[in-house]
């Protein structure tokens, strides 16, 4: 039995994402499967182990919400990532709108 550890809500919004290890990987691409205020899952060919520190980008249109963070979990075809607890005010206003967008979608 797993545990789940969230500690805020995942709403199952597809974004278009950019993971690069730091402090210089290549940027591998992928897109999301749901994000939080706290952390995203990201489906991806080719995940980075856990632990790896991250660089992100997510991008919706013409809007990118940058961050950085560290893989947390690695099954086979993804990685879910914990949002660094400094994530810049106008970076999580981003991401609030997005998150907001979907709960209208869907009231």
């Amino acid at each position: 039995m797993s545990i789940d550890r969230r500690v805020a809500a995942r709403f199952p919004v597809i974004l278009v994402a950019e993971v690069t290890e730091l402090p210089s990987g290549p940027p591998r691409t992928g897109r999301t499967s749901d994000i939080s205020e706290t952390g995203c899952f990201v489906d991806s060919l080719h995940p980075l182990p856990t632990g790896s520190r991250i660089r992100l980008r997510l991008t919706r249109g013409y809007e990118s919400f940058e961050t950085t963070g560290t893989v947390v979990y690695n099954p086979a075809q993804g990685m879910g990532i914990r949002f660094d607890d400094s994530v810049p005010p106008n970076q999580l206003a981003v991401l609030h709108k997005w998150i907001a967008a979907f709960k209208q979608q869907v009231a």
